[in-house]
């Protein structure tokens, strides 16, 4: 690891000043992606920003304005406590599913909520700093696109980088169109919609997300949903824990009786960023509520897949998961087991 300086504050608006002075600092929140990044050599911040002893860890519902009813998670506060809240278990269970299908109870423990949407893929050829990566060295080439792709995006890919994006309580934040509410240096609140935050890879997939330098994620935003007791976070994996999805699909169905009054579906695993399945949300959207009709919006969206050479199979396994998650969430659930 290089030598680096490290900086206490307890003051976002000071916070957010430090960073953005210094193009090469980063903040330090959890820690548990960047220090692994810092010890493997592709991440070289010469500065960390401790943002820990800042207040921004609270859960608390939105009473008033158009988002009433929903919830408010701090960007600070720990994975597992907002997995494990009370307004999230009843309101929200998706989430908790989502982030209790993540890492382990001990990565949980640590990283912060909004660490979790900033961290980086895991790639391989990412990691290993004698190959080419243009996500890690612009313009250096992708060793994935004619590497070893088992684990890469079939969606939204692009000839520079064929990544994916490794987060599970994304992939369940984009269904629930929730927002993220960022501080810029002014001290202004800019709200960024969960599906507009991440990025596809484009020719600069260098860059993960839409933040600005000296932005800091303060909040997460849930709004009010219809659909609590009819979701569901399907997740396939090499094993059972601590490992990052093949594919990965959390859903949620608003129902009236077996009529689909609107289906919320987005996948893991298969894309740059959360995928939302909006081909097969537009289909199931007035159907029946049936195998059947899961099986041919699944079969609809994965039809415009462009697989790679080692990751055919999401194709298939894609279809198969997005309509394991459909029959689960139309059986009904009441709360998080």
């Amino acid at each position: 690891m290089r030598p680096f300086k490290f900086t206490n504050t307890k003051n976002s608006s000071a916070a957010i000043n430090l960073l953005d002075r210094n193009p090469n600092a980063s903040f330090l929140a959890g820690g548990t992606n960047l220090l692994d990044l810092m010890k493997e050599d592709v991440e070289r911040p010469d500065e960390l920003i401790d943002i820990t002893r800042l207040d921004l860890t609270s859960i608390s519902s939105i009473t008033r304005g158009k988002n009433a009813g929903g919830v408010l998670i701090g960007g600070l506060g720990k994975n597992t406590n907002a997995a494990n809240h009370q307004l999230i278990r009843k309101d929200f269970p998706l989430l908790t599913k989502a982030i209790l299908a993540g890492a382990s109870a001990q990565i949980r423990n640590m990283a912060t909520n909004g660490g979790n949407l900033m961290q980086r893929t895991r790639c391989s050829y990412f990691y290993d700093t004698a190959m080419p990566c243009n996500k890690r060295s612009p313009g250096s080439g992708c060793s994935a696109m004619e590497g070893f792709n088992r684990m890469h995006a079939v969606f939204g890919w692009s000839n520079e980088c064929v990544a994916v994006y490794p987060s599970d309580m994304a992939v369940a934040l984009s269904a629930m169109n929730a927002n993220i509410n960022v501080m810029q240096k002014e001290g202004q609140i800019r709200s960024i919609a969960i599906n507009d935050f991440h990025r596809l890879p484009g020719n600069h997939p260098e860059k993960d997300n839409t933040l600005n330098h000296g932005e800091l994620i303060t909040s997460i935003e849930l709004p009010k949903n219809n659909f609590a007791a009819h979701s569901a976070y399907v997740k396939v994996r090499d094993r059972n824990s601590y490992a990052f999805a093949l594919v990965s699909v959390a859903t949620g169905l608003v129902l009236d009786g077996n009529k689909i009054v609107s289906a919320h579906i987005a996948m893991g695993g298969v894309a740059h960023k959360p995928w939302r399945a909006s081909i097969a949300e537009a289909l199931l959207r007035g159907k029946a509520a049936t195998l059947a009709n899961f099986r041919l919006a699944a079969e609809a969206e994965m039809s415009h897949a462009k697989p790679l050479f080692h990751n055919k199979f999401k194709v298939g396994l894609g279809a198969n998961t997005i309509t394991a998650a459909l029959q689960l969430a139309s059986k009904g659930t009441d709360a998080v087991a």
